[in-house]
């Protein structure tokens, strides 16, 4: 077995023999259209195809693995494909893991591979609202997709995750809430993630997050990276797909709203310019929450604020080990949110 990361553009091959095992494939099962995707940084994303005879048509598929440089100090793959198996009954529609490979193997690094759900993602970089599919559609097709991404994180966060077996998602060598537990990850990744004292903006965060904590009366399931860019939409705007487990985590219901309050500030104002028409306003959002959930949303800039930090921890991280110029302040919306909130 190698024990050497093998490149993109020898995983094909490489990959096959494990196809036609996991799959239960005749040997000419071949591993056709490799090609990486653009979306996210914590993992590396690839979709392939899988084809027998040319006459059977091809399976789409994808494959996961980490990425060359550690983006968190925590990351294992086991923890999302716990989560996306202990999700399948749910009737949220995650992928369907097929294998997860953790041990030697001839990829030469962790990995597991999935079904592709149909559907099309709204554009993370440029962002939905400067490019892509909420770009493209009319305000009502927008507000159709806005309310199918809160309904998914309204459904996520009333799951029952005690009877799903999601417990391991807690901290408990950070302390005892959930909340705490989070503020002291958070200020023990970040310092990871600096190798020493982060900057002065994100030691005030964590001030402030340590001061101000309020556990939630009852602790939820968040999604983690709850953002439109996570979800496939089909052709009617609706909802076809949930993708990106990594960060899920056990916390308070705000959590999630409040990271998809934030990154859509981060995809319009911080980019100067309004949020496309369509788009419901804050407030909106709030109420919605709130009326889709029972739950008043309390706190919310307090996790907005824990959002940015949490968001800053690759970021610094990559900044920090491969050393990038001044000039490319790559956490520079972070910073500038929590600036804001903290004034």
């Amino acid at each position: 077995m190698s024990t050497t990361r093998i490149p993109a553009e020898q995983l094909a091959t490489a990959l096959e023999p494990a196809v036609r095992e996991h799959l239960s494939l005749a040997g000419n099962a071949r591993v056709l259209e490799l090609a990486r995707t653009e979306r996210g940084f914590a993992t590396e994303t690839y979709l392939f195809e899988v084809e027998v005879e040319v006459e059977s048509g091809r399976t789409p598929l994808v494959l996961r693995r980490p990425p060359d440089l550690s983006l968190f100090p925590d990351y294992d793959l086991l923890r999302q494909v716990l989560v996306m198996r202990r999700l399948a009954d749910t009737g949220l529609p995650v992928p369907a893991v097929a294998w997860l490979e953790r041990g030697d193997n001839p990829l030469g690094s962790p990995y597991f591979v999935m079904n592709r759900l149909e559907g099309r993602a709204p554009s993370d970089y440029p962002s939905y609202h400067a490019a892509g599919n909420y770009f493209e559609a009319t305000p009502e097709q927008r507000a159709r997709m806005w309310w199918g991404c809160v309904d998914t994180i309204a459904e996520v966060n009333q799951l029952d995750w005690r009877a799903l077996r999601l417990d391991f998602l807690a901290f408990p060598e950070h302390g005892a809430g959930v909340v705490e537990q989070g503020v002291n990850y958070l200020d023990a990744a970040l310092k990871w993630a600096c190798e020493g004292t982060p900057p002065e903006t994100y030691r005030r965060a964590v001030a402030y997050l340590r001061d101000n904590r309020c556990e939630p009366e009852q602790p939820c399931l968040c999604w983690g990276d709850a953002r439109m860019s996570n979800i496939l939409y089909d052709n009617d705007f609706r909802v076809r797909g949930v993708l990106d487990w990594e960060i899920a985590h056990l916390g308070a219901p705000e959590s999630d709203l409040a990271w998809l309050l934030f990154l859509d500030w981060a995809c319009s104002e911080y980019e100067g310019h309004p949020p496309l028409p369509g788009t419901p306003t804050r407030a909106e959002t709030i109420a919605y929450y709130e009326k889709r959930t029972g739950h008043e949303v309390r706190n919310l800039e307090y996790h907005e604020v824990f959002s940015a930090a949490l968001l800053s921890i690759p970021l610094l991280r990559m900044t920090h080990r491969v050393q990038l110029p001044p000039e490319m302040n790559i956490t520079g919306f972070c910073t500038a949110r929590i600036e804001q909130l903290l004034g």
